[in-house]
């Protein structure tokens, strides 16, 4: 499908929107009737990045719970992502031809769930049921009850290889969709990670790419205290990967780096996206304390006045 097709600029649904008139405004017939995701010009991404921001920090904190940090740096990198550069249908979240986002760092499962339901696979009000009793979107994102979610994650270190097994099937299947898998750099202290890596250099596999969500930051410190991985980028190289180094705030540079990592052939790709954790929340940005603690009633008040 020519590229054109897929990345035709569609305005964003309003972030009141039901999911139903959310899919109505966005969505756009290519050939064979087959419907895609918007594709979102820059000031849009800017706008839906924004959007997003705002749910997470509401999401949380109407749970009184969930892991604000790291979502909110990843925001950019997931809106690039859902809005402008993979293919798939909210209105058939299991179309076969779909590209395939794994949200590694399961538990910021807040960015998935908002983004998800901003493309119209929920509705956008079942964002408040957030870590509640009976809702489809818990602490860590289950593959079997919300739509849109790709690996049911809990112990992290998992995603990569969860991916590379999802790329090999589509290389077996001879489909042309593509993996997204996105890490946290502090799940990359864990072997699992490396020994993934390495299969994807081995096996050749040009259809997935792995995006480090590098905000230097944990659960219980700063990466170089807790396991210093630096220099991660030689890391990602050294075990055969393509790497590309980018901004993860900048739009311009993350979507050329995976416009870059669709062209590179015969080895994976990997996007070192250098983030701040809490990013948009001037009391949350490189703020430990909240990369598990949800907002207080007070400082969801300020957070929100600050992402007018």
């Amino acid at each position: 499908m020519p590229s054109s097709e897929r990345r035709e600029s569609r305005k964003p649904a309003d972030a009141g929107a039901s999911a139903a008139s959310a899919t109505e405004a966005s969505f756009v017939s290519t050939q064979g009737g087959l419907t895609l995701a918007p594709a979102l010009s820059l000031a849009e991404l800017s706008k839906m990045a924004k959007t997003l921001r705002r749910h997470i920090v509401t999401m949380t904190g109407k749970a009184g719970s969930g892991h604000p940090g790291g979502s909110l740096s990843a925001v950019e990198i997931v809106t690039s992502l859902l809005f402008r550069v993979m293919r798939h249908d909210p209105r058939n979240p299991r179309w076969e031809g779909r590209d395939r986002f794994v949200l590694s760092k399961g538990h910021a499962a807040p960015v998935l769930y908002a983004a998800l339901a901003e493309s119209g696979y929920f509705p956008i009000d079942e964002l408040s049921t957030l870590r509640k009793l009976n809702s489809r979107l818990q602490g860590h994102s289950d593959m079997t009850e919300t739509p849109g979610v790709e690996m049911s994650s809990g112990a992290l270190g998992q995603g990569l290889s969860f991916a590379i097994g999802i790329a090999l099937a589509g290389r077996l299947d001879s489909r042309d969709y593509r993996v997204y898998a996105l890490l946290g750099d502090g799940e990359c202290d864990e072997g699992q990670v490396w020994e993934a890596a390495m299969a994807a250099a081995h096996f050749k596999l040009d259809n997935i790419v792995a995006i480090v969500d590098r905000n230097r930051q944990q659960i219980n410190g700063w990466t170089h205290d807790v396991m210093d991985t630096e220099p991660m980028a030689q890391k990602w190289r050294s075990f055969g990967w393509h790497v590309i180094e980018v901004n993860g705030h900048d739009f311009d540079q993350l979507l050329a780096a995976l416009d870059e990592a669709r062209k590179v052939k015969g080895r994976p790709t990997c996007v070192v996206a250098y983030t701040i954790k809490g990013k948009g929340v001037s009391f949350m940005e490189n703020n430990l304390e909240f990369h598990g603690r949800a907002p207080n009633t007070e400082e969801l008040r300020k957070a929100l006045e600050e992402l007018e």
